[in-house]
């Protein structure tokens, strides 16, 4: 009975030390199978794109395969509910945008909460944004367009892919600075976004420069402007939109994280592998190449980066008073 007494007593220590050790060892092991990387957006877009190439490249990095499963909707809500509910083992995990920063000031009954219910990873990359309108639209610059949207208050359109999304929130930023009235018109992918544009259905949108400015070389949209601070290096005769609606800047960013809990040796892991996959020539080429910029931190610095810009959106959101249609 004392021996018994005695492995009951020493059982919860013996526990306490081989948690940190089991964990300890499965990130040195990490990963052993497949890793599923969840995009909260629709196929085509530029989350989509980059997670591709991310996971191609991580694939050949570990000699595991990291596969990519699309589940739009809600403003990216439904894709990273689903990764939030899933086990924290570095397994399951969350490819994400400014979308989910803007929505947590933006979507008070979503439920996950971001820097609660997830831990940052890794970002990706950032691009500016193009503004477009259907060739069919009478405004060949940003201040045309403006006149126009004054003159026809309420009756312009803008497409987004979503409530909260970079592309709803470039909107209306644009909306609240250049003090006109123009409708919001969500979809639930990017793709039915770019859609209803091309067919003149919508008049107005933001998009990626990594995806839009092909069509814009093409003429099955008229580019009026980028998004950054300063002039785009891949359309540098094309002005800023700052250039007649001064302070105005917005970009679509992207990034990694994991469900709350997943253990610190992981995320190291998984942060030293995506940085390395950032990091190599040829897919730093590529992707300047396209509008896209890398970006790298740890995982401490990624927590601020996200803290910083679910204030900033915060701000935006109010000064907008956008809301979820």
């Amino acid at each position: 009975m004392r021996r018994l007494r005695s492995i009951a007593y020493a059982l919860p220590l013996v526990l306490a030390f081989a948690a940190p050790f089991s964990a300890s060892v499965q990130a040195q092991n990490y990963p052993t199978r497949t890793v599923k990387m969840i995009v909260p957006f629709g196929a085509g877009g530029p989350a989509d794109v980059y997670a591709r190439v991310l996971a191609k490249y991580l694939s050949d990095e570990t000699k595991q395969s990291f596969v990519i499963e699309n589940r739009p909707g809600a403003g990216a809500v439904i894709g990273t509910d689903a990764v939030a509910k899933s086990a924290p083992d570095g397994y399951t995990l969350l490819v994400m945008s400014n979308t989910h920063t803007t929505n947590e000031s933006l979507l008070s009954n979503k439920p996950y909460a971001l820097m609660r219910d997830f831990v940052p990873v890794a970002p990706i990359n950032y691009s500016d944004l193009l503004m477009v309108v259907h060739p069919g639209v009478a405004a060949k610059s940003v201040g045309e367009f403006v006149a126009l949207a004054k003159k026809d208050a309420g009756k312009l359109n803008y497409a987004s892919s979503g409530p909260g999304t970079p592309y709803h929130m470039a909107g209306e930023l644009f909306k609240a600075m250049s003090k006109t009235d123009i409708v919001h018109i969500p979809h639930k992918a990017s793709g039915d976004m770019r859609n209803s544009v091309l067919s003149g259905n919508v008049q107005m949108m933001f998009d990626a420069i990594t995806t839009m400015s092909a069509l814009a070389k093409d003429g099955k949209v008229r580019a009026l402007a980028t998004t950054g601070a300063k002039r785009n290096p891949l359309t540098p005769d094309l002005p800023t939109v700052a250039e007649t609606v001064p302070g105005y800047e917005a970009t679509i960013w992207l990034g990694v994280m994991a469900p709350k809990d997943t253990p610190k040796d992981v995320v190291a892991a998984l942060n030293a592998s995506i940085v390395k996959v950032v990091n190599l020539p040829e897919v730093k080429d590529a992707w300047l190449k396209q509008g896209a910029v890398p970006l790298v931190m740890t995982p401490p610095e990624f927590d601020a980066y996200l803290r910083k810009d679910i204030a900033k959106w915060a701000d935006v959101v109010k000064m907008s008073g956008a809301k979820v249609q």
